[in-house]
């Protein structure tokens, strides 16, 4: 029961806290104006492709912690949630493209970082994580390009 119930909060706090900041952060007309590349995902893709992201996430920080409790790994994966978490009201509250392209950089940076970790130690957790770096890779040039174009 107690690693079910670990599982449960990690979803909980990842996946809800992912929602709840979404939903709090809306990109709203601001965003709509803005000047976007031609490779811009339309909009209703980014909630399944986060939403699935963040469950891949949280998987990964429970096996990280049932493994080392706060030790090692965790200082890795903390720090990326915290990124993660701080992006969209910087761009979408704040309208801040230029710390967010700040943020996503070193979000991607503890990605590789936490991959890289976790590989001998855990696969599967670092294999959980290729995706989140395949789709933060893209937001980051994403990002970068509406640092550019606007």
């Amino acid at each position: 029961m107690g690693k079910s119930l670990g599982l449960l909060g990690f979803l909980v706090l990842v996946v809800g806290g992912g929602l709840l900041i979404g939903y709090s952060f809306m990109p709203g007309v601001w965003y709509q104006e803005l000047a976007k590349p031609v490779f811009t995902p339309p909009n209703w893709l980014f909630a399944p492709a986060w939403t699935t992201i963040y469950v891949l996430i949280a998987i990964a920080g429970w096996r990280t912690w049932q493994r080392e409790g706060l030790e090692n790994g965790m200082w890795l994966w903390l720090p990326q949630m915290a990124l993660n978490f701080a992006w969209s009201p910087v761009v979408f509250g704040a309208h801040s493209l230029t710390l967010g392209l700040i943020i996503i950089a070193l979000m991607w940076c503890n990605i590789v970082l936490f991959i890289r970790n976790r590989w001998a130690i855990d696969r599967l957790s670092a294999l959980l994580f290729l995706p989140y770096l395949a789709w933060v890779s893209f937001a980051t040039y994403l990002n970068a390009s509406l640092v550019v174009l606007n």
